[in-house]
């Protein structure tokens, strides 16, 4: 996408196709409903979110085909992002002054493209625990094609791994929602303001402006 088509009126700038926007929500709601039903299955105290989401046996059923979906997203983002997603001599400055960036002293924080190291990190973390989550739910979808040492390794890693991502995706949602104000309404009506893409992606914003200006 050029950069003039990056640029909107009002000093707004497009950070994320629609399509980028409907595989994101894609992702989203299939792992929530994951995160929602595996908990239940996980221990009986939160048993009764599976009552909530219509009862153990619709969970159950439900549950791997929202597995499907959820990872039938992520290889969609995959293709969308991966290659924006491999790491540069600018993450590496960005990591090793992680303590601005959490203390937003963002002048003392190295500019970022696209992506920053720690939204590279949650994208290719979550890539590999899908591909995991994929391979052992396969396993417990259908134990009995399996040999009991892969059911006991998968059940033991299923759980780990969807443990990680819920970390993960709280980590995600606070830095969306919380610490990034403006990054939230990005992934919903796709643009952010100007300031905030120069205060968080400074090297992607000037390289828009780049190509507007070599456009006109």
């Amino acid at each position: 996408m050029s950069g003039q088509a990056n640029l909107l009126p009002n000093n707004r700038v497009l950070r994320y196709t629609f399509r980028e926007r409907l595989i994101h929500w894609t992702a989203g709601i299939s792992y929530v409903y994951l995160l929602l039903t595996g908990l239940a299955f996980w221990t009986p105290w939160l048993f009764w979110i599976a009552v909530v989401l219509g009862g153990a046996s619709i969970s159950r059923m439900l549950h791997p085909w929202a597995g499907l979906v959820f990872v039938f997203a992520v290889i969609l983002m995959y293709g969308m992002w991966s290659a924006q997603m491999r790491e540069t001599a600018e993450d590496k400055a960005w990591w090793d002054a992680m303590r601005f960036y959490i203390s937003n002293e963002d002048e003392k924080v190295p500019p970022a493209g696209r992506f920053n190291g720690g939204q590279k990190f949650l994208f290719w973390s979550f890539f590999w625990c899908g591909i995991v989550l994929l391979l052992t739910g396969i396993v417990l979808w259908y134990p009995q094609e399996f040999p009991e040492a892969v059911r006991l390794v998968a059940i033991f890693i299923h759980p780990v791994c969807a443990l990680a991502t819920i970390g993960l995706f709280m980590l995600h949602v606070y830095m969306g929602t919380a610490y990034e104000r403006g990054a939230f309404g990005s992934v919903i009506r796709g643009d952010v303001s100007r300031d905030f893409a120069m205060r968080h992606h400074r090297t992607w914003f000037e390289e828009i402006l780049r190509q507007a200006s070599a456009k006109q």
